[in-house]
């Protein structure tokens, strides 16, 4: 069974590879080849593949192919941990050293190196990221001091080197050579087998879009605005209905992102006061505050500088002056508009002129807003006078003399 590992290692990438090696193992497959090419990923996505490799019944071959070709960074975890490890011609693996999420301050001697710390934090990460590289490699039998070079020094290695320092089994020229060797190395009959490539399924597809986190971004802006809308004109249902199913979507994908929830709480800051700003007096310093707030929870939102897991700043600038726009100007007009007069229904009708049509005592006829109306006074009404609408009760209008 060939499974394909490509492009950024994430939530959706670790659930195909997880699910295709539980498939492997109903439909009692002699091996799994893991055909990779990634810059690499997250660790938490990382590890959860590498477990369900440890775990597999089914032998696993990490192929890195075709050439050009590489498993940097989490995929050359992948490659220490499984059965078989096996690359192309034209192909590279190494570069695994953890990332930083956060720029590192410069040492100027060893007492400013505080437990806590940036520096501090990397070491441990780095330290751990070396022990579990060199565990996997001891269970493979595989070049452990290279690994930890890989994870240390960010080293990477040819597809011919790699052999020679037996950071992999062998190079193959393609699947089929890559089976023979197989079957020659561990009898498992591999080169006859039928071969079934297991395609990225419309699960996987989706779960990949909506873990993008340029996707995850906007659908929680789409949810946040169109629930905006939603309070603001109640009984639309439609942006209601938008809103919620938006922002379960992103909450979904946020939790399987490597997310920084304090940027998260920044991005709802800034948007209520945006949204304060046409509501208040405030002169600017509301839509101005909430749009920094804003920016700067965009930036820090991913906790991540790995490749396919950050959100452009093009992005953030066009969606931050979209919302600037529509939160402090349009939102403005709309409040401004819900505070000019009625100029329609019953309430329009209270303090109104009019003009009597005629003399009476109590009850007599007049023009209001062009049209005739039966109107009752307190007192007497000589025609001509001018008159203004006090209340309204069903079609008969009271009113009183303007003098």
């Amino acid at each position: 069974m060939v499974v394909p590992l490509e492009g950024a290692i994430g939530p959706a990438s670790a659930d195909f590879v997880n699910r295709a090696i539980a498939r492997a193992a109903h439909d009692k497959a002699q091996l799994i080849v893991l055909r990779i090419d990634t810059p690499g990923g997250l660790d938490t996505s990382m590890r959860e593949i590498i477990k369900h490799i440890l775990a597999s019944p089914v032998p696993v071959a990490a192929y890195v192919a075709p050439g050009g070709a590489r498993a940097a960074s989490a995929g050359t975890f992948i490659l220490y941990a499984s059965h078989f490890a096996a690359m192309a011609p034209g192909t590279n693996l190494g570069a695994a050293s953890p990332v930083s999420i956060m720029p590192s301050a410069p040492e100027k001697d060893d007492k400013k190196e505080k437990a806590g710390g940036v520096d501090t934090m990397m070491k441990k990460v780095t330290h751990d990221a070396a022990a579990y590289i060199r565990s996997l490699a001891q269970l493979r039998g595989r070049n452990a001091d290279w690994g930890e070079r890989a994870v240390r020094e960010a080293v990477s290695l040819p597809a011919e080197e790699a052999a020679k320092l037996k950071v992999i089994d062998f190079v193959a020229l393609d699947l089929k050579d890559l089976l023979g060797k197989i079957d020659k190395k561990a009898k498992l009959e591999t080169a006859a087998a039928p071969i079934v490539e297991v395609e990225v399924d419309w699960r996987t597809g989706i779960l990949a879009v909506i873990t993008n986190p340029s996707i995850a971004y906007l659908l929680v802006l789409v949810g946040a605005y169109a629930l905006i809308f939603e309070f603001m004109n109640p009984g639309l249902v439609l942006p209601g209905v938008v809103g919620t199913i938006a922002l379960l979507i992103a909450l979904y994908a946020l939790h399987l992102l490597p997310v920084n929830y304090a940027g998260l709480a920044l991005i709802a800051l800034g948007i209520g006061f945006m949204v304060a700003e046409a509501f208040l007096p405030a002169y600017g310093s509301l839509g101005v505050g909430g749009l920094a707030a804003f920016v700067l929870g965009s930036i820090i939102l991913i906790d991540s500088d790995l490749p396919g897991f950050a959100i452009p700043y093009t992005l953030i600038g066009g969606v931050a002056a979209g919302s600037a726009a529509f939160l402090i100007f349009v939102l403005g007009m709309l409040v401004h508009g819900r505070r000019r007069p009625v100029v329609t229904g019953r309430e329009q009708m209270i303090g109104a002129a009019g003009e009597a049509l005629e003399d009476f005592e109590v009850e007599g006829w007049a023009r209001v807003h062009g049209e005739s109306w039966r109107v009752r006074a307190a007192g007497p009404v000589r025609r001509g006078e001018r008159l203004r609408v006090t209340a309204m009760q069903g079609l008969i209008l009271t009113v009183e003399v303007v003098r």
